[in-house]
C-alpha cells in the first residue's frame, strides 16, 4: 500500500479511537458502511455516463428521488442533520429498497446500525473517505486498504472471531490448488481470509506476468529493497508505487531459502469474470463479521461473491435447502473451537453424535464435499487423538471412506497472542465413486510433517504479533516435498515409515508416514507424534565394568549420607 493512502486509513482509525469507538471490529463495520456507500454513489455515476453514451438507462440504485441518499448529496451536510439521515434515512433506504435491484446491498445493510454516535466525528471521517476515489484504485490497490484495517484484528479476538495466519492460509491454499470454476467453500469464514487467497491463487494461475510477494507482505519487501539501494528513496514520489523487481525477489530468496512467498497477477487470463464469482461460498454466524467479509471481497473485486450470515451446524441456523443441498470442490476453514451445539438444534443430516463444534464442523466438511473435492482444514490437536466413541468414530469415517492425504502438526504459538492452543491440519479429498472409496479404504498411506517454525517466533509478541523470523519457517520445506508426494499420485509420501528406529546421531524426521492399518489397530489415532520415528541412542563407549564400579560409588555415597543424616535425627 502507498504511504499516503496507509496515512490516511491511520487517521480514519485514529480519529474513530478517539471519538469512543475503540472496537476494531466495530470501527472496520463502521468504516466498511461508509466504504460502501461511497462506492455504490462512485457505480451511479458511471450507469449515468453509460446512459448518456449508449441510451440504456439500465438499473439504477437511486432513481428519481432516491437520489437524495446518495453520498454526493448528502456528504455536505454536517452536526446532527448529517447523522440523523445518515442512521434514519440512508441506511433504511439501502436495506429496503434495493431487496429487487440490489439485493447483496440490501442485505449488507439489513439490520446495519451506525455506531458513530458523536456528528463531528462522523463528519470527519466522511471527509476523509470522500479524497478517495475508489473507481481509480485497482483491485490491489483496494485489497490492501482492507487488508491493512484487518490487520488492526491482530490486537483483538471477539468471540473467538480472529484471523488466520498468512503463512497457514497460503500453506492450505498451495495444497489443495484451487481452480477457475471450482465451487469453494468456507463454512466459518471470519473475514473471508481463505476466500480472498483463493481468489488470488486463481488470478496469479491465469496472469502472464506473476510475482512473488513474501508472506511478510509488500511493504515488508519494499522495506528490504530500499535498504538494498538507499538511493531509490529520494527518487519516490508521494504514492510511493514503483515495483520491486523480480530480481530482486529472486535474490532475497537465494539469502533467504526458508522465505515462504505466495504469488501473485493480475488474472487477465480468466475468460469470464463472473465465473470466478459465481464459484466463491462463504458463511458466518456473525452479521458484523460477515459485514466485513463481503466488503473484503468488494475491495478485491469479487462483489458478487455468496457471503451468508448463518449457522451452518444449526438446524434453523438460516440455511436455505440449496445451501444444504450444495456440494463443494474446494473447502478450507479454521473453524471455532470448543463449543459445545444443544442436541435439538444440530442439524440431523451430519454424519456425527457429538455436540462438540470441531467435530460437527469437521462432519460438515466431510458431508459438504463433492467427488474429486478437496479439502484443508485446522483442526485441534484434541481431535486427532480424542477417545471417547464420537471422536473414533468420525476418524474411522475420514479414513475408510475418504482419502486422508496428510496430517500437519502446527506449532503451539501459531495463533498467539489470541490463542496457544496446539493445534493441526487435516487434508483429505473425496474419492470419485462409492466403488473406489471401498477399495481405496482398505489399506492405503498417510503422510505426517511436524511443523516447528513457521516464519515467525513462537515465544514473543510485539506490537500484537509475533516477530518475524524468515530463516526459521518450515513451511517451504514441506510444501517441497508435498510436490514429491502428488507426483507419486499420493502412493509414496516422502519420508520414514511409522515408528521405525532411526540409526544414533540421525538428523531428527520432519516428516513419516503410516499405512491405515496402523492407523486403525490404535483406535484410528492421528496424532503425528504416534507415528513419529525415533532416533536411536549411542550406546556408551566405556566398558560396563567400570560404569557398574561408578554406580556402586555413586550408591555407597547415598548410603553413607542417609547413616549420616539418620544419627542427627536420632
Amino acid at each position: 500500500m502507498n504511504p499516503k493512502l496507509r496515512r490516511k486509513l491511520d487517521q480514519i482509525t485514529d480519529i474513530l479511537w478517539a471519538g469512543g469507538v475503540t472496537n476494531p471490529v466495530t470501527y472496520i463495520e463502521q468504516i466498511s458502511y461508509l466504504i460502501y456507500l461511497k462506492m455504490l454513489d462512485e457505480e451511479e455515476n458511471e450507469r449515468e455516463l453509460r446512459a448518456r453514451l449508449t441510451g440504456n438507462t439500465g438499473i439504477r440504485l437511486f432513481p428519481g428521488q432516491a437520489e437524495e441518499y446518495r453520498w454526493q448529496n448528502w456528504r455536505f451536510k454536517s452536526g446532527t442533520q448529517l447523522r440523523d439521515f445518515v442512521r434514519d434515512d440512508v441506511f433504511p433506504y439501502m436495506a429496503n429498497s434495493l431487496i429487487k435491484d440490489a439485493p447483496q446491498v440490501s442485505e449488507y445493510f439489513r439490520d446495519a446500525v451506525l455506531e458513530i454516535t458523536d456528528p463531528n466525528v462522523l463528519k470527519e471521517v466522511i471527509d476523509e473517505l470522500d479524497e478517495i476515489n475508489f473507481r481509480r484504485l485497482g483491485p490491489d490497490e483496494k485489497g490492501d486498504i482492507f487488508e491493512y484495517l484487518l490487520t488492526h484484528l491482530g490486537q483483538s479476538a471477539l468471540n473467538g472471531q480472529f484471523r488466520t495466519p498468512r503463512q497457514i492460509r497460503a500453506l492450505m491454499v498451495e495444497m489443495v490448488e484451487p481452480d477457475l470454476g471450482e465451487t469453494i467453500y468456507d463454512p466459518a469464514c471470519g473475514t473471508a481470509g481463505f476466500l480472498i487467497d483463493c481468489v488470488e491463487y486463481i488470478l496469479a494461475r491465469y496472469s502472464e506476468d506473476v510475482i512473488e510477494i513474501p508472506i511478510y507482505g509488500e511493504e515488508w519487501l519494499w522495506e528490504k529493497y530500499i535498504k538494498a539501494h538507499p538511493e531509490l528513496k529520494e527518487k519516490l514520489d508521494n504514492n510511493g508505487n514503483t515495483v520491486v523487481p523480480k530480481e530482486f525477489i529472486e535474490k532475497l530468496k537465494a539469502k533467504i531459502p526458508n522465505l515462504q512467498t505466495y504469488r501473485k497477477g493480475k488474472g487477465e487470463k480468466i475468460p469470464d469474470w463472473n465465473i470466478l464469482e459465481r464459484s466463491i461460498f462463504g458463511i458466518d454466524v456473525s452479521r458484523q463479521i460477515m459485514r466485513i467479509a463481503t466488503m473484503n471481497m468488494v475491495l478485491h473485486g469479487v462483489p458478487h461473491a455468496k457471503i451468508k450470515r448463518a449457522n451452518t451446524l444449526s438446524e434453523l441456523g438460516g440455511l436455505t435447502e440449496e445451501d444444504l443441498r450444495r456440494k463443494y470442490k474446494v473447502i478450507l476453514s479454521n473453524p471455532p473451537f470448543a463449543g459445545v451445539i444443544p442436541k435439538e438444534s444440530i442439524r440431523k443430516d451430519l454424519p456425527t453424535s457429538s455436540k462438540k463444534s470441531e467435530l460437527l464442523f469437521l462432519a460438515l466438511m466431510m458431508e459438504a464435499l463433492t467427488p474429486g473435492g478437496r479439502c484443508a482444514v485446522v483442526v485441534p490437536e484434541g481431535l486427532l487423538f480424542g477417545s471417547t466413541k464420537a471422536h473414533i468414530e468420525l476418524r474411522r469415517k475420514l479414513i475408510n471412506e475418504f482419502q486422508l492425504l496428510a496430517v500437519i502438526s502446527l506449532p503451539a504459538g501459531v495463533f498467539k497472542p489470541y490463542a496457544g492452543v496446539k493445534t493441526g491440519i487435516l487434508v483429505f479429498k473425496r474419492p470419485q465413486s462409492n466403488h473406489n472409496q471401498k477399495s481405496s479404504s482398505k489399506n492405503y498411506k498417510v503422510w505426517f510433517f511436524e511443523v516447528q517454525n513457521d516464519g515467525f517466533d513462537p515465544d514473543k509478541i510485539v506490537g500484537g504479533g509475533r516477530p518475524e523470523t524468515p530463516k526459521k519457517n518450515n513451511i517451504p520445506d514441506l510444501l517441497s516435498q508435498w510436490r514429491i508426494y502428488k507426483k507419486s499420485g499420493f502412493k509414496e509420501p516422502p519420508g520414514e515409515p511409522a515408528n521405525t528406529l532411526l540409526e544414533p546421531e540421525s538428523e531428527a524426521p520432519r516428516c513419516w508416514w503410516a499405512d491405515t492399518e496402523l492407523i486403525a489397530g490404535y483406535d484410528f489415532n492421528l496424532a503425528a507424534g504416534r507415528y513419529k520415528p525415533q532416533v536411536g541412542e549411542k550406546p556408551p563407549e566405556e566398558e560396563p565394568r567400570e560404569l557398574i564400579n561408578k554406580l556402586f560409588s555413586v550408591e555407597s555415597d547415598i548410603l553413607n549420607s542417609l547413616k549420616k543424616l539418620l544419627l542427627e535425627i536420632e
